[in-house]
């Protein structure tokens, strides 16, 4: 088989990239090791920046996220009960959707579906080759028969624990990474948000969110220890410890009821660099790792293959290698800028097992700032909604 663009992994980044390079007319396979419905059945949060918005309107994947997304104008925080709303809107003139990311993906895997272009499923022992040439490919097994599929470049989009980041040999790439000493507890369950807009919550216990997926389907979290099991937890235990670390008023309006899931997402930021080796190009978690305070893992991953596509585009219709030999060092950029307000966010609203009273003092500081200067809150609306230079 002859390619293009060989994408491994089919998440959300690699359908990203896959549809943005079926409309610039640039052939794409995507390879991915799963099934289609094991990849629709991660749970995955949704916070879209409004780029990311405008491109999947862009791309005309937006009918569903149009008629079922719910559009935020702010965020609310909260210290020891104490409440901040940060106005986007009224701050900076932007906004945030909240969509899951599932539903991102569904809605791009639809696309491909009907476009007809190709998808390979259920592809095991996937292997990437001869990158640093210019003449790569990529070899699988699919159905007991071993395949392979010639390309001019390979995307890796899959994930921190694919095999894209590590085929690269130890030499050729630097890692950088901070493992938190907690997770988030997270809690399904069809009842309506507590709130119309998130809630980031410190208290003394730990961090709370209040989140959700729809007008009637809500996602809680609680911070707990790293070595925590989330079958230790039952639904009642949930429910107690989220009212415990919410404002009274708040976590009197608590609707509550039987988790439909229930899991624990460990904490870690990380950075691998550069991002380019030969023709091999690495995007969204397998190139980077942020916590999910900030809400910018899914949208780091749009801006990288949206990077990646302009630059194959560049090669392929200018026949010039400058946005290819840029696209690491922009990517870069961005995954520093947004790991730092990431490591920001989760510094100011998670306990921290060595900060003690000092660190507390800190943190109700730094809280009092924001909620005391516009200049902060805008930095923080900046960030949170999406900052492009």
């Amino acid at each position: 088989m002859r390619t293009q663009v060989a994408i491994i992994g089919a998440g959300p980044a690699g359908l990203t990239l896959g549809r943005l390079l079926e409309t610039a007319g640039i052939d794409a396979v995507i390879i991915e090791q799963r099934s289609a419905d094991y990849v629709l059945g991660r749970i995955r949060a949704g916070v879209l920046e409004q780029s990311s918005v405008d491109l999947l309107r862009r791309m005309g994947v937006n009918q569903r996220m149009d008629a079922e997304g719910i559009v935020h104008d702010g965020v609310e925080l909260s210290f020891d009960g104490d409440m901040l709303r940060i106005d986007f809107n009224e701050l900076i003139g932007r906004r945030v959707m909240v969509y899951g990311q599932t539903e991102v993906t569904r809605d791009l895997m639809d696309a491909r579906i009907a476009s007809g272009a190709k998808s390979i499923y259920e592809a095991s022992d996937v292997q990437i080759h001869d990158f640093a040439g210019e003449t790569p490919r990529v070899s699988f097994t699919k159905d007991g028969q071993t395949h392979q599929i010639n390309c001019d470049f390979v995307a890796g989009c899959d994930g921190f624990h694919g095999v894209s980041r590590a085929s690269v040999p130890d030499q050729a790439i630097s890692v950088f990474e901070r493992v938190y000493p907690f997770g988030w507890l997270g809690v399904l369950v069809d009842q309506p948000p507590v709130a119309e807009e998130l809630i980031y919550a410190h208290h003394e216990r730990g961090f709370a969110l209040c989140s959700m997926r729809s007008h009637s389907r809500s996602r809680y979290y609680v911070q707990v220890g790293a070595t925590e099991k989330a079958q230790d937890w039952s639904d009642e235990m949930f429910w107690d410890e989220l009212r415990a670390r919410l404002n009274p008023d708040i976590a009197e309006r608590l609707k509550t009821g039987p988790s439909i899931e229930k899991s624990i997402a460990p904490l870690r930021s990380f950075v691998a660099e550069p991002l380019r080796f030969g023709r091999l190009f690495l995007t969204g978690d397998a190139a980077h790792i942020v916590p999910p305070t900030g809400a910018k893992g899914l949208n780091m991953a749009i801006h990288d293959v949206t990077e990646l596509a302009t630059a194959l585009n560049e090669f392929y219709g200018e026949r010039s290698k400058a946005g290819i030999d840029a696209y690491s060092g922009k990517v870069l950029e961005n995954t520093w800028r947004t790991e730092r307000f990431s490591w920001w966010m989760t510094q100011l609203l998670h306990t921290f097992p060595d900060s003690g009273d000092f660190g507390r003092r800190i943190q109700r500081a730094d809280f009092d700032y924001l909620g005391a200067s516009r200049i902060a809150q805008q930095s923080l609306a900046e960030n949170y909604t999406g900052f492009r230079p």
